[in-house]
């Protein structure tokens, strides 16, 4: 069956151009779906599982790859029954980093038609007391990186693209920081900004969990205890510079559930959309999602 291809044509930015070009290319090749508002994606998503397509395309940035993941665990066995295909057309798509996903659409799409899958870890995080469920592929966020998606101006975004995560984090650390707690039932430890990984790379190809294995049945969770503009400064540098290293500063975990908590309740993100407020329990499937991917 061809690939169902879900893409919002409202879209902005040069990938997004060049993808509706390339669509009269590829459109016998594949189904194609059109969203036209925030959490169609999902919608969307879940009806192709239930249609019988195998292979689900996300064609966006990171934010419409989670949407289109969840649409698929939506479905009853949906991990089982579909895959998840990524043609990155977003700012900084870090999930496509990740798997050395082209940004080329010709090859990204090659690749998708070549169809060479691997299984990875499936992260969730529990929130809204327990009432609301998010799947990640791979990343999530409380304190201020959460608080600084919530001040990005997205015009500006699509000016100057991942520095605009940078403007509106300078703007988060004006704001009082919150105090977070990370407990894993052995190990408590107390921070300002938490930042949860299923990869190697966050805010595109920045080595942040050096250790990370997306297959090993466990996430990486990083804590800063104290947020001030010389650790963000070192912080920076070490991104920058030394690839491969923990952060100075920071502290590490890895483990297969975890809860975050904090009074008053911080803001928590994922795939870089903020989604809600602290108390979130996290926990992971050990090579339930299915990816297609470069050989």
């Amino acid at each position: 069956m061809r690939p169902c291809v879900i893409f919002n044509p409202a879209a902005r930015g040069e990938k997004a151009k060049r993808f509706r070009r390339y669509l009269d290319d590829i459109g016998s090749e594949c189904a194609l779906k059109l969203t036209w508002a925030a959490g169609v994606a999902r919608q969307l998503a879940a009806e192709a599982v239930t249609e019988g397509f195998e292979t689900i395309v996300a064609a966006g940035g990171d934010g419409t790859l989670n949407e289109v993941l969840n649409g698929i665990g939506d479905v009853p066995d949906g991990f089982a029954k579909a895959r998840l295909g990524v043609l990155p057309l977003g700012t900084v798509n870090v999930f496509a980093k990740e798997y050395a996903i082209p940004t080329n659409i010709a090859k990204a799409w090659a690749a998708i038609q070549l169809g060479h899958e691997i299984q990875i870890d499936l992260p969730k995080v529990e929130f809204g007391d327990g009432r609301e469920r998010r799947f990640f592929a791979q990343l999530a966020g409380a304190g201020l990186d959460a608080m600084a998606i919530e001040r990005i101006n997205w015009e500006t975004k699509k000016v100057i693209g991942p520095l605009a995560y940078v403007v509106a984090g300078a703007r988060a650390m004006g704001a009082p920081q919150f105090t977070i707690t990370t407990s894993n039932g052995k190990e408590t430890l107390a921070g300002e900004l938490v930042l949860v990984g299923n990869g190697r790379f966050y805010g595109g190809k920045f080595v942040l969990f050096p250790e990370a294995d997306a297959r090993d049945g466990l996430l990486e969770v990083c804590v800063f205890p104290k947020l001030d503009w010389g650790v963000i400064a070192k912080t920076g540098c070490a991104l920058l510079f030394q690839n491969g290293r923990e952060l100075p500063g920071a502290r590490y975990l890895r483990c297969r559930e975890f809860e975050l908590t904090s009074s008053p309740a911080a803001p928590l993100e994922v795939e870089g959309e903020g989604i809600g407020t602290l108390p979130a329990k996290f926990s992971v499937e050990q090579r339930r999602l299915r990816v297609v991917v470069p050989r």
